[in-house]
């Protein structure tokens, strides 16, 4: 009796043990980006959106926003710290890598610069348009506009990966 109940025990953590591995082999396929516009993340999180995503959003919408952004940072009187990238098959993963080094050096830094477009994104004709933008940030525009990945690096040694729902 005890052989059958530690058999069954060690089936159970035998399969355990491969359903995990094949969860991360999965999760690291799906980041076909990782190592090509960022190191492997070394820290993540995930993110809950107190807004849904707007109802006619989609990957030409996302790649208007990237662009949007990037025409405005090419207006400022100085060079771009950064750059935004809309990729995946829908568009919906955006990845922000900075431009010079010792910038964003920091997981701390990283998130600062998350923290200071928040104040860009309240400003934006979409966050005007759904009131109450002090209780928002710039996650919460991601997630109206579909993103479903943040991943933000110092484009060196550092990267961050943000899941938003």
């Amino acid at each position: 009796m005890k052989s059958i109940v530690l058999i069954h025990c060690l089936s159970r953590i035998g399969f355990a043990f491969v359903y995990t591995i094949a969860v991360i082999v999965i999760a690291n396929a799906q980041d076909r980006h990782s190592g090509y516009y960022y190191p492997e993340p070394q820290t993540s999180e995930r993110y809950r959106g107190k807004i849904d995503q707007l109802p006619r959003v989609n990957r030409l919408s996302r790649i208007g926003f990237v662009t949007r952004m990037d025409q405005l940072q090419k207006k400022q009187p100085y060079a771009p710290t950064y750059h935004m990238f809309a990729k995946g098959h829908e568009a919906q993963k955006l990845i922000i890598v900075a431009t010079e080094s010792g910038r964003y050096d920091t997981i701390f830094r990283l998130r600062s610069l998350i923290a200071s477009m928040t104040s860009g994104a309240r400003l934006s004709p979409l966050f005007q348009k759904v009131g109450n933008v002090q209780y928002l940030n710039f996650l919460d525009l991601l997630k109206m506009a579909g993103f479903e990945r943040l991943t933000i690096t110092n484009g060196d040694d550092i990267s961050h990966q943000i899941d938003i729902d």
